[in-house]
């Protein structure tokens, strides 16, 4: 990701990485012992939504998911339940707002199971078609299972995906993980090591 590009309002997208990244830690880090997704136990704990949901960084956010989503050509930015959700609308806010280079033209979002009513879908949003490429996003990855799982789903329906984004990794196993799922890049914004290098387990 060039930190060279301009953004809206005058910005770059290095400026809008470091407003995140700040966003992350003033918002996000949660110390204390909790127990992750994956089953593990921590020291602490980054809730993304908790910097993503604030209107002063849910455009930046968006920004740098919705750039990613250009450099690998994708049209479709699509969220892992439920965390990824608001992230995926935040690229699109981007998109809309002119922030990034066109490309996306439409989200989704993955249900947990297939709904068994209705239409039976089971990804939520305008119609993904032959010529669609999804960027597929993630808040948080540790072991990757939920992402793994997610990539799965999106092979069912025949969805090519472009590459993987999340906002922050762990580096507890979730990119060999999703390296063995699929074939695209995986391009994670931030490491543990960017937000909390200062951490115990390092």
């Amino acid at each position: 990701m060039s930190g060279a590009q301009p953004a809206a309002h005058g910005s770059t997208l290095a400026e809008s990485r470091d407003k995140v990244l700040a966003g992350l830690r003033d918002h996000g880090l949660i110390i204390g012992e909790v127990t992750l997704a994956s089953g593990q136990r921590a020291s602490y704990y980054v809730d993304v939504r908790r910097a993503a949901l604030l209107p002063e960084l849910f455009l930046e956010l968006g920004r740098l998911i919705a750039w990613q989503a250009h450099e690998v050509g994708a049209t479709a930015v699509g969220g892992v339940p439920l965390g990824a959700i608001p992230l995926a609308c935040a690229a699109l806010a981007a998109t809309a707002a002119g922030a990034v280079p066109a490309g996306i033209e439409k989200g989704f979002f993955i249900r947990a199971e297939r709904k068994e009513h209705g239409l039976g879908r089971l990804l939520e949003g305008p119609p993904l078609t032959d010529r669609d490429r999804v960027l597929l996003v993630e808040d948080v990855v540790t072991t990757g299972g939920s992402t793994v799982k997610a990539l799965r789903q999106l092979a069912e329906e025949q969805v090519e995906v472009a590459g993987v984004v999340a906002v922050l990794d762990r580096l507890a196993g979730g990119r060999q993980a999703i390296a063995a799922a699929t074939k695209a890049p995986y391009l994670p914004l931030f490491t543990i090591d960017d937000l909390y290098p200062e951490r115990p387990d390092r």
